[in-house]
């Protein structure tokens, strides 16, 4: 089992802390962040994943341009003040952001700014000590960072276009033109690299700050990857592509009780006879890189790591794709030679078949257990309700794909939702105090873990929810205020950790 004792943790993304610029970052926020934690007695944090992400892809950090990367708005200004590559007067705001959302556009452009400034600074009077620790950046991570930031100066240089529409000596990464273009573009190169490390640094003080205060980072990684992104340009052999570049076969899920027509994501999936000859290095890559970031790892839509819903490129819905298998096990097995603590969790939500539970349950790998999702009138039988919980599990009232608990109550909630609720706990429940019995539900299971995302420890609405499926407006935006999860909130929270022996 992972979780060496019975434990807790928060869900909050970076993106949510508050911060003065208009989005969460690496700063003293997060620091404070992780003070509460410790404070509560909590003994993870889990985000969601911290690739970069773009406004055309709604800002999700599901849908990113890398799969190793970092996201630049991440960055702390106020510690690079610090680190002297930005002044004090730089970080005037050119006006006050929401502290209740994040407006992405407009912090973009201040942040790119400021990124100027950086790199200008850095390249003029950079400390002797932060060029070696650059340098070393540089070659410790040569195996993703070069072509990202090649692909990120080459999509700016050719004005945003999609890889596949650059011209051929590049698209196709002829060497005499790839070589030719980057020494043309080697300021824009560097400039990308730096951002890159700075992230890196800040990233690891804060995790070295949590882990001396026993607090362990719960990552997440998502399966596919972007077709206009630095991977698929990069290794296009390892995806289904035509001569030109584009997908012959893209990814979704089939039609269920949910959608008549499934969901069609669009990206590509992965050639696996290809990775199968290369001992899926890329694959391996990419874990073990997750896994200096993170002390776990939740592996988003596991069950395509058993089969996968394949989708013809032409097709305009999801209905006419098939199931196809993956080799799944033999990469887990090269995952568990590297690691054989194999610290991750498998995201197991929705319509799951015996062969993925046969493949968690051979790799020891626990799952989740949703309380929002254990309330209907199949209960009694239903492995979401906490009387089905097995030990090997992490639980959760709910994950940043539902409404909150105070929200599904108050706007989603049937009357037999409530009634089996009530008759459940024993308790009587109102919108106020609904998210601290379904806290109390996921404390005093037996799953070696219970998971609360901070909108349900304080109680919050659906106007606090993070990402609602099938929109593309207004996702991703929600933050917590400053001193929002205060001192008393912790004492409170510390206080279930004792009732409950974790």
């Amino acid at each position: 089992m992972i979780i060496p004792k019975r434990s807790s943790g928060i869900l909050l993304h970076i993106t949510s802390l508050p911060s003065p610029f208009g989005i969460g970052d690496l700063g003293p926020e997060a620091y404070k962040f992780a003070d509460r934690l410790a404070e509560a007695g909590q003994r993870y944090w889990q985000i969601l994943p911290l690739n970069p992400t773009e406004v055309g892809y709604g800002n999700s950090p599901y849908s990113s341009h890398s799969a190793f990367a970092f996201n630049p708005l991440l960055i702390s200004p106020e510690l690079l003040v610090e680190d002297g590559l930005l002044e004090q007067e730089d970080l005037k705001l050119p006006h006050k952001f929401s502290d209740a959302k994040v407006e992405y556009e407009p912090v973009t452009i201040f942040k790119r700014g400021l990124w100027e400034k950086v790199f200008a600074n850095y390249r003029r009077t950079a400390p002797h000590k932060l060029s070696q620790e650059f340098e070393h950046f540089k070659k410790e991570h040569g195996a993703w960072l070069e072509d990202y930031s090649r692909y990120v100066a080459f999509k700016n240089h050719f004005a945003d276009q999609k890889w596949t529409e650059w011209p051929d000596e590049i698209r196709n990464r002829k060497k005499q033109g790839l070589k030719q273009l980057s020494e043309e573009l080697a300021e824009d190169i560097e400039h990308e690299q730096l951002l890159q490390f700075l992230f890196y640094r800040q990233w690891e003080q804060l995790k070295a700050y949590c882990a001396a205060r026993d607090i362990t980072f719960i990552g997440d990684m998502p399966f596919y990857v972007s077709h206009d992104s630095a991977d698929v340009w990069a290794n296009p052999k390892i995806f289904k592509l035509d001569k030109e570049g584009a997908p012959t076969a893209v990814s979704g899920v089939p039609p269920d009780y949910f959608s008549e027509t499934g969901q069609l994501w669009g990206t590509p999936v992965f050639n696996w006879k290809a990775l199968q000859k290369d001992n899926f290095d890329w694959w391996v890559q990419r874990i073990a890189h997750n896994l200096r970031l993170f002390g776990l790892l939740r592996l988003d839509h596991f069950r395509a790591f058993s089969a996968y819903w394949e989708v013809p490129a032409d097709e305009e819905t999801a209905i006419n794709g098939k199931w196809v298998k993956t080799p799944g096990a033999e990469l887990l097995s090269i995952i568990r030679e590297r690691f054989p603590d194999m610290p991750i969790i498998a995201e197991d939500l929705g319509d799951i078949d015996k062969p993925v539970r046969d493949l968690m349950e051979q790799f020891d790998l626990p799952g989740m257990r949703v309380l929002l999702f254990g309330l209907g009138e199949d209960m009694a039988q239903n492995i979401y309700a906490p009387h089905l919980y097995v030990p090997n599990c992490i639980a959760y009232t709910g994950t940043h794909d539902n409404s909150t608990v105070r929200g599904w109550y108050e706007k989603d909630a049937a009357a037999g939702d409530k009634r089996r609720l009530r008759d459940y706990s024993r308790q009587e429940i109102s919108k106020q105090n609904v998210h601290e019995v379904m806290a109390w539900l996921a404390y005093m299971s037996v799953a070696q873990l219970a998971i609360l995302p901070v909108q349900d420890i304080l109680g919050l609405g659906a106007e606090a929810t993070m990402n609602k499926p099938s929109t593309s407006d207004g996702n991703w935006a929600w933050r917590l205020k400053p001193e929002q999860f205060s001192k008393q909130e912790s004492k409170k929270l510390k206080k279930l950790v004792q009732l409950y022996g974790r």
